[in-house]
C-alpha cells in the first residue's frame, strides 16, 4: 500500500518572520564560512522560543510549571483532526461543540486569519476557559491553532493557558492550516530537548490518517 506523503505545515524560519511585538526576532547568519575553516560553513540563528510554529510549555506562563524537558513527547505524536473554525469569532465550548470530537486527542483548529508568517494579526480567535474545560471533558490532549496564541495577543491574564494546562491540555500555535482540508492525520510535531525551554520550535508536519481495511 503507498503510503501519504507528508505535509509541512510549519512556519518558516528566515529573517521576514513575524514575532511578537517586543520579543527577540528570528536571526541566522552564517558565521563562519568555508573560506574562513578551510572545511564547512557553520551557521547560528537567534531567537525566541516563541518563534513561528512552537509549543508551550507550562513554564512559559506559569512559574512553577513544567519546562519543555519534563513534556511527554508522546503528545506530539500520533492522530490528529483538523476542523474548520474560520466562521466562528471565538473558541469557546459552543464553537466546540459543533464538531465531532469523539474518540479524538489531538485537534488543530483553523480559524479565520490567514496564513502569513511574515504578517503579526493584531486581534484573533482565543480559547475561552469554557473552551478549554470542553477540550478536557471530551479527552483533548492537545490542541494546535493556526494563531501565534491561544490568547488574545492583549490578554496579560493568559486564561486561555492556564485554564487548557488545568485541562491537561497541550498547547501548539501558529501551525499552517490553511490549505489542508479538515479530517484525520497523522501528526508531529516534536520540541527539540531544551532542559529549561519555556517553548520551543517545532517542525510540524501532518498526512493524510489512512483507514487500513481488514485484509490488506
Amino acid at each position: 500500500m503507498t503510503k501519504s506523503k507528508w505535509i509541512d505545515i510549519s512556519q518558516p524560519l528566515d529573517d521576514k518572520l513575524a514575532h511578537w511585538p517586543g520579543d527577540t526576532p528570528f536571526e541566522y547568519v552564517t558565521e563562519y564560512t568555508k573560506e574562513q575553516t578551510g572545511s564547512v560553513n557553520i551557521g547560528k540563528m537567534t531567537t525566541s522560543l516563541h518563534s513561528g510554529t512552537h509549543i508551550d510549555a507550562p513554564f512559559h506562563f506559569d512559574n512553577e510549571g513544567a519546562r519543555v524537558l519534563d513534556l511527554d513527547i508522546n503528545r506530539y505524536i500520533g492522530a490528529a483532526r483538523i476542523i474548520d473554525a474560520s466562521s466562528f469569532k471565538q473558541l469557546d465550548e459552543h464553537t466546540f461543540s459543533q464538531f465531532d470530537l469523539n474518540g479524538v486527542t489531538r485537534l488543530l483548529v483553523k480559524t479565520s486569519v490567514s496564513n502569513n508568517p511574515t504578517h503579526f494579526p493584531q486581534d484573533f480567535p482565543s480559547v475561552s476557559a469554557c473552551g478549554a474545560n470542553y477540550l478536557g471533558k471530551n479527552g483533548i490532549k492537545l490542541i494546535g491553532v493556526d494563531v501565534p496564541s491561544v490568547d488574545h495577543p492583549d490578554s496579560k491574564e493568559l486564561s486561555g493557558h492556564h485554564a487548557l494546562l488545568q485541562n491537561d491540555v497541550a498547547i501548539l500555535e501558529n501551525v499552517m492550516l490553511d490549505l489542508v482540508p479538515d479530517g484525520d492525520y497523522d501528526l508531529i510535531a516534536l520540541p527539540l530537548p531544551i532542559r529549561d525551554g519555556d517553548g520551543s520550535p517545532v517542525r510540524a508536519v501532518i498526512r493524510p490518517l489512512i483507514q487500513i481495511q481488514k485484509g490488506e
